[in-house]
């Protein structure tokens, strides 16, 4: 059960890292900040700081060890078996938003690497094209309306909004496929200690991207990426159009078309490269 947490943090971070490599621009726009939902920001600021403080003097410097002394095959092999563990949310959630693409890609996903891949230290499903889906219940509450409500930080789970947390309770009790090792309580907590140190590593080389307030910059970047993931990457007008077209059976998720069937020439079990 702790891993469904930590993987949900995991999501969050890869969320603010991948806008801090391509969205500086949009993250600070005066227009954007005057419609953000924070109306509790003052106690957001001061668990922001809770969480700064207890992670430069615990967190980071465990994970700088981490990467300075595991050798980089071993936390790769680490850093995909906690990735393959999240396919079960990911399929959960894209079957929850009828997306046939994303639940057959998870669903497949999870059984390749957990078999082929020796438990998901492998990443094998990506070699064969299977792109990996990422969902959450949050989104899938946004997928369906469901507004994403106050701006709140966590303690220790960092940014999130009101729809947000009330995701984090389903996924905490989606199920967890560690629980087949059949871990002790201190092997259950020692495993999740191992995916935070390995998610905390992962993200130190996006630190320095920070700049100005940090507390509104990573604000800004979490709900705009939220909104986006929500979205599949389109735009708000885009995703109306289409809604419009094709109802909740989105075009994008057809099992038939030309860009994400399972029959295309890229990603199929038949094609030339099989």
């Amino acid at each position: 059960m702790f891993i469904q947490i930590v993987s949900r943090i995991r999501e969050c971070l890869c969320f603010v890292t991948l806008s801090l490599v391509c969205s500086f621009a949009v993250a600070n726009d005066s227009s954007n900040a005057d419609q953000v939902d924070d109306p509790w920001e003052g106690y957001n600021r001061a668990m922001f700081s809770f969480n700064s403080g207890l992670d430069s003097v615990l967190l980071k410097p465990v994970a700088k060890g981490y990467k300075k002394v595991v050798p980089t095959p071993v936390q790769k092999g680490v850093n995909n078996f906690f990735s393959n563990i999240g396919e079960i949310s990911n399929f959960t959630n894209n079957l929850l938003q009828g997306k046939a693409d994303g639940t057959a890609s998870s669903f497949f996903r999870f059984f390749i690497n957990s078999t082929a891949g020796w438990g998901g230290i492998f990443d094998v499903a990506t070699e064969l094209g299977l792109t990996k889906r990422e969902e959450d219940f949050g989104q899938t509450l946004g997928y369906w309306g469901v507004g994403s409500g106050p701006y709140v930080v966590l303690p220790l789970f960092g940014p999130s909004t009101v729809r947000d947390t009330a995701g984090l309770v389903v996924d905490y009790m989606d199920y967890d496929p560690v629980e087949l090792l059949e871990l002790t309580r201190n092997g259950e907590l020692g495993l999740t200690a191992l995916e935070i140190i390995d998610l905390r590593a992962g993200f130190l080389s996006a630190e320095s991207l920070i700049f100005g307030d940090h507390y509104t910059f990573i604000r800004d970047v979490y709900l705009q990426t939220r909104e986006r993931a929500i979205r599949d990457g389109k735009s708000l007008e885009s995703q109306n159009e289409e809604s419009s077209e094709n109802g909740s059976w989105r075009e994008d998720d057809s099992w038939g078309d030309d860009e994400d069937s399972w029959g295309d020439d890229e990603d199929s079990w038949g094609d030339e490269a099989a």
